[in-house]
């Protein structure tokens, strides 16, 4: 008997819409259909932006993945904000990295508006 191994995967808002959009609403139960709502309120860029922006964050600005994914799902609008999702600044980041950071975020907030 083979078993099945489930993975965890950290995924952002935008690519849990997605996904349970993808199975057709009627096929949800009403957990799966709250989790939709809420996916669907506070999903700030489209999904397959939110994977590039996540890639983009880990890639160019040294986030580790987690962090990425939560600078996605809230996309902070100030190197304040920006500075708590970094280790809840624990961690010293560079002011220019932050700016940088605020920049690409601010460059994906105005794709998903416009």
């Amino acid at each position: 008997m083979s078993k099945k191994v489930l993975k965890e995967r950290i995924v952002t808002i935008p690519q849990v819409k997605k996904t349970l959009e993808s199975i057709g609403e009627e096929h949800l139960d009403q957990f799966q259909r709250r989790s939709l709502d809420y996916a669907s309120k506070f999903s700030k860029v489209d999904s397959d932006k939110a994977e590039e922006l996540v890639n983009k964050l880990m890639g160019e600005f040294g986030l580790d993945e987690t962090e990425a994914v939560e600078m996605v799902n809230c996309m902070p609008e100030s190197i304040e904000e920006i500075r708590a999702f970094l280790a809840g600044g624990r961690k010293i980041v560079e002011t220019s990295k932050l700016k940088g950071i605020l920049v690409l975020l601010d460059e994906y907030r105005k794709k998903s508006e416009g």
